[in-house]
């Protein structure tokens, strides 16, 4: 390995949004390295890297913006963003660094969607504009903070650019959706998206999206826990209602948003052939978390149940392009509405698979579970307490049902008619989420095991 190489093996790993965690990389090599913005000899740099990283036999590909300096001009507010000293493309020692830490660097970004295609030493990358669109340049990027698959940055008031870093060939789904939706209240304008050809791979990559940026909203997470926890820190009154009118009108804006979609881009039905081997495959990863998760193995029997009870529905169900990965998180509010983000699937699976259709009540299933963390996460780490338990628990019943009564009074399809159907896919998220936990964050473990333990003694429901 170059030198380079050998500093981003040691830093890949510590990085939020590097999916192997807990596996050594047995091999890492830069696949192509784009110079973006030079400032010429004693200048910064940036360098839009695709890397490949070998864990266990299996390769994965990540973008890595990285700065250069030359020895001793780091400003001090960039020296936590350093990676090492190493020779980058001159031949000239540089220290090497998490270019998204800096806002000089990352404002120029702006400038490449004015000036076209930038310079390259790698490979073209291309810079590209929603049509009509003019982008604004002057403003520096900031990097949001928290706990992201990927890296974004906002512009001042203007935009936001997210950069994704795990990369598959193809069109993101992220890039896909936004664009079938443009027009829409109910999602972030889209301005452009940022491209590379990936070798051997005749679809270009998606290496990020430029979206507007929707100034005071807030996170719909952030509101909805800030709701639970006055609730367990009050007592009495209309406690466990507060959010009801909040979630109902997100349940009727995601029926909106999944209409438009139905519109705008393919739909189908999955036959009972079809619906029987997406069970098997819930069985099989019901099978893997219970083999990892022994706490587990003994819901597993009612889960079965559910699985097979989806397995029968001898009802072709409707299927088109859903958001993916649905959850509180991924919905900001602003004054008047709901806005929908984060298009783009689950960032480990492969795009071809994202780009699968399913059932818009997998979206509605997702967005169930993460009521029932907004409840629940608060009670983690805390001594057992069955008022407050049972408070939050009505909490999240209470907002559940207002979030079905407002999807299917935006048109979409009614969850109670379909017990069935949701059921199955609450508890293949909660299995999905039980193994997540399990690898990055042990303490919250008790949230969705203690959801499906719940789920599982309640009596199914047919529908």
């Amino acid at each position: 390995m170059s030198q380079l190489e050998e500093l981003l093996a040691a830093w890949l790993p510590r990085q939020r949004w590097f999916s192997g965690k807990g596996i050594p990389i047995q091999q890492i090599r830069i696949e192509s390295r784009h110079r973006l913005v030079s400032h010429g000899p004693g200048g910064p740099e940036l360098y839009l890297l695709v890397i490949q990283a070998g864990q266990r036999g299996r390769s994965s590909r990540y973008q890595v913006l990285l700065g250069a300096r030359p020895p001793r001009s780091l400003p001090p507010e960039l020296a936590g963003a350093a990676i090492g000293v190493c020779t980058v493309a001159s031949g000239r020692p540089r220290v090497v660094y998490d270019a998204t830490h800096d806002a000089e660097l990352t404002g120029l970004l702006l400038e490449c969607f004015v000036s076209g295609h930038p310079e390259t030493d790698g490979g073209p990358v291309r810079f590209r504009t929603m049509p009509g669109t003019r982008v604004r340049t002057g403003a520096h990027g900031r990097l949001l903070t928290g706990e992201q698959s990927n890296t974004s940055l906002v512009f001042g008031d203007d935009y936001v650019l997210k950069a994704f870093r795990r990369l598959w060939p193809g069109h993101n789904p992220d890039l896909e959706l936004n664009v079938a939706l443009a027009g829409s209240p109910y999602v972030a304008r889209p301005c452009g998206w940022i491209e590379a050809d990936l070798p051997g791979h005749p679809v270009p990559a998606t290496l990020a999206l430029l979206q507007e940026y929707v100034p005071g909203a807030t996170d719909g997470w952030v509101l909805a826990t800030g709701n639970v926890r006055r609730l367990l820190e009050g007592g009495g009154g209309r406690r466990e209602s507060a959010f009801a009118e909040e979630a109902e009108r997100l349940g009727r804006t995601t029926a909106e948003v999944h209409r438009s979609l139905a519109q705008a881009l393919p739909t189908d039905v999955l036959s009972p052939a079809a619906a029987a081997e997406l069970a098997d495959a819930m069985v099989e990863r019901l099978a893997m978390a219970s083999a990892e998760v022994p706490e587990l193995a003994e819901h597993a029997p009612r889960v079965l149940e559910a699985y097979a009870d989806f397995a029968a529905v001898d009802e072709p169900l409707p299927i088109q392009r859903v958001h993916g990965d649905y959850h509180l998180g991924q919905v900001i509010r602003t004054g008047s509405r709901w806005v929908l983000l984060d298009f783009e699937g689950e960032p480990t699976v492969p795009v071809r698979e994202r780009q699968r259709l399913s059932s818009p009540l997998r979206d509605v299933a997702g967005m169930l579970r993460s009521f029932d963390y907004a409840a629940g996460f608060l009670l983690v780490g805390e001594p057992a307490d069955p008022d407050l338990e049972w408070s939050a628990r009505a909490w999240a019943r209470t907002n559940r049902e207002a979030f079905c009564a407002g999807y299917a009074d935006g048109g979409g399809p009614d969850p109670d008619k379909h017990l069935t159907v949701l059921r199955a896919f609450e508890f293949d998220k909660a299995v999905y989420e039980v193994l997540y936990e399990a690898h990055n964050r042990p303490d919250w473990l008790r949230v969705p095991l203690e959801s499906i333990a719940t789920a599982a003694a309640a009596r199914p429901v047919p529908g």
